[in-house]
This record gives structure tokens, sequence and C-alpha cells, in this order.
């Protein structure tokens, strides 16, 4: 049944931006897809779907039951094929519950959260850090399953990269941050840890439910230090005045040692620093100014 569903111009948009021919294959067999697992799993549409810059999340009910859940389709990449396995891990424990997943395509059945109910919608930006920082100290206490990415490899693959990206940054200052940054990831890089990482949970990406007061979701998996989890709760409502007093409160509620944890954050840095240089961006400023007030404070 095409046209079960309309597709957001947004989502093609940044289809055919990230993933070029694949995403726009993607976009053109998303209705034909949907009508699929509506059918497979034998749902009906339950309202007007959703998106981000890589999914489509269609509310949906279960006919048998009445169950209300979500139908999550995306690309499958290196990404997206390590979610079913960490949500599978916590199965439903500070994250939203796995209902079903189809191994080729990556589609998941998920439980229906409130979306009107998001993390980046409470004022208070001190409390929301709060609220990260308790979901990733429960979340991080998973040892990693077998089959996920690794930190380690890419931190290696990072610093292999660093060079040439060192030789396209025009402005010294910026130059010797970066380079400092990698100097960190060094100094840890033999040690990367073996801890379930989300890698991606900022404040939408917490969302509240009727039986949590607050479940992560849209993990990005990976093997590793729970020290690398720290930059989006920087970088969220960004301020660079606060930048050390959540830094300080995330550490102390995950109980991590200090330095080890500035050098992976600090490696997370490097990481979106390269991705800026290869694609032809300057470094983002606020991303330089959390580099240099972590780099400068004697921790």
């Amino acid at each position: 049944m095409p046209g079960v569903i309309d597709i957001p111009r947004e989502l093609a948009a940044s289809q055919e931006k990230f993933n070029g021919e694949a995403g726009r294959a993607f976009i053109v067999g998303l209705p034909e897809q949907t009508a699929h697992f509506l059918d497979h799993w034998d749902l009906r549409p339950d309202g007007t779907p959703m998106h981000g810059v890589s999914a489509l999340v269609v509310p949906v009910v279960r006919t048998a039951d009445g169950t209300p859940a979500v139908l999550k389709l995306q690309i499958l990449d290196e990404e997206s094929e390590g979610e079913p396995v960490a949500l599978r891990a916590w199965d439903g424990d500070g994250a939203v519950r796995l209902l079903g997943h189809d191994e080729p395509t990556g589609t998941m059945l998920l439980e229906r959260l409130d979306e009107n109910r998001m993390l980046s919608h409470v004022p208070d930006a001190h409390q929301a850090v709060v609220t990260i920082a308790g979901l990733l100290a429960h979340l991080t206490s998973f040892p990693a399953p077998p089959g996920l990415r690794r930190l380690g490899d890419i931190a290696r693959r990072m610093l292999d990269r660093t060079p040439r990206a060192l030789g396209r940054i025009p402005d010294p200052a910026a130059r010797r941050l970066v380079a400092d940054c990698a100097a960190a990831v060094r100094e840890v890089v033999d040690e990367p840890g073996d801890r379930l990482l989300h890698w991606d949970l900022h404040d939408e990406n917490v969302l509240a439910s009727g039986r949590a007061d607050w479940l992560a979701i849209d993990p990005k998996p990976l093997a590793g230090d729970p020290g690398f989890e720290l930059w989006p709760a920087l970088d969220n409502r960004y301020d660079p005045g606060d930048i050390l007093w959540r830094f300080d409160a995330m550490t102390d509620i995950l109980a991590l040692d200090r330095d080890r944890a500035r050098a992976w954050t600090l490696a997370r840095l490097l990481q979106n620093a390269l991705w800026d240089i290869e694609d032809g961006r300057p470094v983002d400023d606020g991303q330089l100014e959390i580099a240099r007030r972590l780099r400068g404070r004697g921790l």
C-alpha cells in the first residue's frame, strides 16, 4: 500500500545530504517498507509520523491488543545496526523497550514514550544535566555485548586521520587546540573501556513515559569508557560559563576519574573536529571553547 504515509521533506533532504544515492533509494522505498511492516506486525497508524535526521518514526497501535508503539525505519549502517543490540541489553531498564526487530532492514518496533515530555523542555539546564548523568551512570553500568563498535578502534582511526586534518586548519590557535585533543587521546587509547555506551544522550533523546520519569532513546552504541559519553550534555544549551560545572557534576555522579574523563571528552571533540575539517567546514567555535576550558583546567 504505497501512499500510506507522507514522507517529510526535511527527512528526504537530510538523507540526500548525508547518504546520497543510498538516501534517495531509502526515501523512495519508505512508503512500501512502512506498509510492509504495518502488515507484518499487525499494526495500524495512530498519529502523525515524526522524524530526526535519519529515521522515520510512525506512531502505531498493535491491532491485536491495542498496545501503543512506534515503528522506526532507518538506513542500516554502522551506527544503527547496534541499536537493537543495546536496547536488548538494557531491556527497558533506563531506555526505551524494544518490541520487535527486523534484522535485514534494521526496522524496529519500540514502546511508545511521551514525545510531548522531553528533557529539553525542562527549563533548568542543571537539572537536565543531572538527569542525563544519572541515566548514563545506570546505562554504562552494563557491560557491552559482543559485536558492537569499539571505542579503541574508533580512537585509533581518529589519530591516524589527525595529521592530515591539522594541515587543513588555517588558524594556529585552533590547530594547537585540536592537536592537544589528539595528544590527550594518545594517553588513554590503550585503555578504551568495555562499558555499553549510548554515545548520543542529549536532552532531546530523553523522554518521559508512564512507567519511568525519564528513558533514553536513539542510542548509537559502542563499547568503551563512560568518559566518552559526557560531551552532548556539555554542548546542549551551550553556555561557556557552565562547562566546568557540568563536567564536575557528571564526573561526580558517574564516579569517573576526572583526568581520564577529560581525555575521553577531548576525544569526542577531536571526533567532531575531524568531521568538520573533512567536510570542508571550520571547526565549530563552541567545540573549541569546550576543549579550551577543559584543557586549561588543572584537574
